[in-house]
């Protein structure tokens, strides 16, 4: 008998509340708090921490992203180095500022159009990332 009450208890839709009509004033959302508003949204908890900063004059938050630092090709030239990579320069991307006259390799960093350009017209090669 009891494997019979319980087929019938999965069968039926969960009750949707909220929807006005004979519930009365709360329309089973309980009293008051976030909950039973409408519309209500949980917040994030990354919003939470960025209200948590203070808003103070002269207080500067470090940015959540790494800084990537700019190298030109001119600068390129003037390293005693021919093979550059992440290794020996860090977070960096080579601009094409500048003249370059020694062949030089690039590995795994990344290099704009005309950086790439110049490095292979003056015979060196550029490697993306793999």
């Amino acid at each position: 008998m009891e494997s019979f009450k319980n087929s019938k208890q999965k069968d039926r839709a969960k009750k949707r509340i909220g929807r006005g009509g004979k519930r009365g004033t709360t329309s089973g959302r309980g009293t008051k708090g976030q909950k039973s508003r409408s519309g209500h949204r949980i917040r994030l908890a990354k919003r939470d921490l960025l209200i948590r900063f203070p808003k103070l004059r002269g207080y500067k938050n470090k940015s959540i992203h790494e800084k990537i630092g700019v190298l030109n090709v001119s600068d390129l030239e003037k390293s005693k180095e021919i093979i550059f990579s992440e290794k020996n320069l860090g977070k960096v991307k080579i601009l094409g500022d500048g003249e370059l006259k020694k062949s030089i390799t690039v590995q795994g960093i990344p290099v704009s159009k005309s950086a790439r350009e110049k490095i292979e017209k003056a015979g060196g090669k550029v490697e993306s990332r793999t």
